[in-house]
Order: structure tokens, then sequence, then C-alpha cells
């Protein structure tokens, strides 16, 4: 349960998030690019039963590990992205749209062997209406050859000159469980600490100072079904905890809001931040390990950095499309002075 033992009010966090300027993070994952497709609906098609939509524009953002380095930087850290893109306009636009936040790109390899992932989201509404998204296309390259030598050696000395490590395994192949071992004795022996958020591949990254599964993906990691209920999710985190020998597991549960794992410590509910009424989910996942992982770096415990987390991620889905939380955002949000 929640107790007032255990949570700190929300202003005096800001000290924390205050800490967030200048911290230096390497994020290192699947670079994909999230494709909007936006238009209006007129009518249902005669060929079949289809909506008509008139098409008027389309936008490009970074998603998976770009958009957790685009919230990192948002929040005021400097930030190396190492990926993958492919030679093709949509990874130079990728790598530009980083490089124009401020982010490091000297990390990101551009590659012949295949062509950019995209995720295609189609964005419907009418003149008076909310834009949804009624499809999602995808078009995900897996690369191949993810213990690339060059690239872990560079990653390894990154790590000695960062404050943490940041890993967004979309399960496309630019993440392997033989580099990661290699990275986190790295960060290990440099005290510094790891984050992990693996769409597909939990139990493949043992040993990381916290993990940020959703229930989803606590449920396919263990082979079970949740259903939402809180005892269920008390013994999955739990189990999580011993298969993955890690500090801190943080499982985000929506509308539910997150659940705190530590070894030998009662678990620890956390309510959402904020309304409700979310605008869009996309990519919020990458707004929470970004901003834990940002916490964890500056000195924060794990339920403090998770508290600044959720308030994050309370913010973010009230956003559409791919989106960050700047830090005079998140200060404001909890109570602080830009």
């Amino acid at each position: 349960m929640v107790t007032q033992a255990h949570l700190k009010p929300l202003a005096d966090l800001c000290p924390w998030v205050e800490a967030f300027r200048g911290r230096r993070v390497v994020v290192w994952g699947d670079l994909i690019a999230d494709r909007f497709l936006l238009g209006s609906t007129t009518r249902v098609s005669r060929e079949a039963p289809a909506l008509v939509l008139r098409y008027e524009g389309e936008d490009m953002r970074p998603g998976a590990a770009g958009n957790a380095a685009l919230n990192v930087a948002a929040l005021g850290a400097d930030v190396t992205v190492f990926g993958y893109v492919g030679d093709d306009i949509t990874g130079q636009g990728l790598s530009g749209a980083l490089a124009n936040a401020g982010i490091d790109i000297s990390g990101v390899d551009q590659r012949t062997d295949g062509s950019t992932p995209v995720k295609t989201r189609v964005m419907a509404g009418g003149s008076h209406t909310v834009r949804q998204q009624i499809l999602r296309i995808d078009d995900e390259h897996v690369w191949q050859a993810g213990d690339n030598v060059d690239t872990v050696d560079k990653l390894t000395a990154e790590i000695a000159n960062t404050d943490a490590l940041l890993v967004s395994d979309y399960g496309l192949g630019t993440v392997s469980a033989a580099a990661y071992e290699t990275l986190r004795v790295a960060a290990a022996a440099s005290n510094v600490p790891v984050t992990v958020d693996s769409r597909h591949r939990l139990l493949d990254f043992p040993g990381a100072t916290a993990v940020t599964p959703n229930e989803s993906e606590v449920e396919n990691a263990l082979h079970l079904c949740l259903n939402h209920d809180r005892v269920a999710i008390e013994r999955a985190g739990a189990e999580l905890l011993e298969q993955l020998d890690c500090k801190h597991v943080l499982v985000t549960r929506g509308s539910q809001g997150m659940a705190i794992f530590q070894k030998h410590q009662s678990p620890v509910h956390l309510p959402i931040h904020g309304t409700d009424e979310i605008a869009d989910v996309t990519g919020a996942g990458d707004t929470v390990i970004a901003t834990l992982t940002l916490a964890l770096a500056a000195g924060a415990d794990i339920i403090p950095a998770a508290q600044l987390a959720s308030v994050a991620a309370g913010l973010v889905v009230l956003k559409h499309g791919t989106a960050t939380v700047p830090h005079p955002e998140l200060i404001e949000a909890i109570g602080g002075d830009s």
C-alpha cells in the first residue's frame, strides 16, 4: 500500500529535477521513425466498408530509443544516442531530428543492409473532432549483428564518462544480450545506473538497476495472465526481482498507475498523476524510463524517481503523438518555480 512514509510531497522533488540539468546519459537501442498521416474523414467508401480520408499532411518524429533520447534532452540532460538507421531519407530525417534537439548522434550508424524502421499511424478526424489513430502500419527491419564490436567498444568508452545508461529494446536487433552483459559489467564498475525498457525480451536483461515493463510485457515474460489484479501483479513483481536479480522493478499499469518492487521491501503502488482523460499513450513508456533514469542518475531513490516518472507520464499522455515533457513543464507540475 502507498503510505506517507513512502511518498514525498511533489514540491520536495524539485531539487532532483533541477539536478537533471547537465547530467550525461547514453541511450542505446532501436531507432524507429514514428510517421503520422493526418486526414479528415469525409465519407464511407462505395468500394468497401472503409472510411475515406482527405489527406491533410504528415509528420515524422523519432520513436522508441529516439523518443527516449528526446525526452532525456527535453528534461535538461546531455544525451548521446547509439543505434542504427538505414541509408535512406527516413534515416536522414530521423538523425536530423535528433541532432536538431541537441542530441549527440555520433553513435548512430547509417547502415546499407536495411531500411530505417517506420511505424505509420493514420490519424483521422473531422472539423469538430479530435484526430484519433484508426490504423497503424509497421515496417520494421530487424538488424543483424547486434554484437558489433566497434559499437560495443565505443559504448564501453562512453560509459566511463556518463551518469546513466538507458537501454531501449524494441526487438529490432540493435541490442543483444551478450553486448548488454559487457556494458552492464562496465557500468557496474563505474557505478553507473542502467535502466532497461524491453518490449519482448525482458528476461534477457538481468542485473539492471531498474526495468520498466508494462503489465502486458510482464505477462509475456512470465507466461501468465495478471488481469489487472493487484495481488497477481505483486507476485509477478517479486518473481521478476528474483529472476532478473535487479535492484528495482517498476511496472506501469496505465490508468491504474505504477507498482514499484524492491528486494526485501513491500511493494509500493502509485496512482496516476492528474486526469485519466488520456489523449494519446504513444511513447508514454519512453517518457517514464527517461524521467526515471535521470532521477536515478541525479541520486534520487527509486520511489521519488518513480513519482517524477508518474508525473511526467501524466503530462505526456495529454499530448498527441510522440511527445516530450520539457524541464520547465515538469517543474511547474510538481509545484516548483520554472
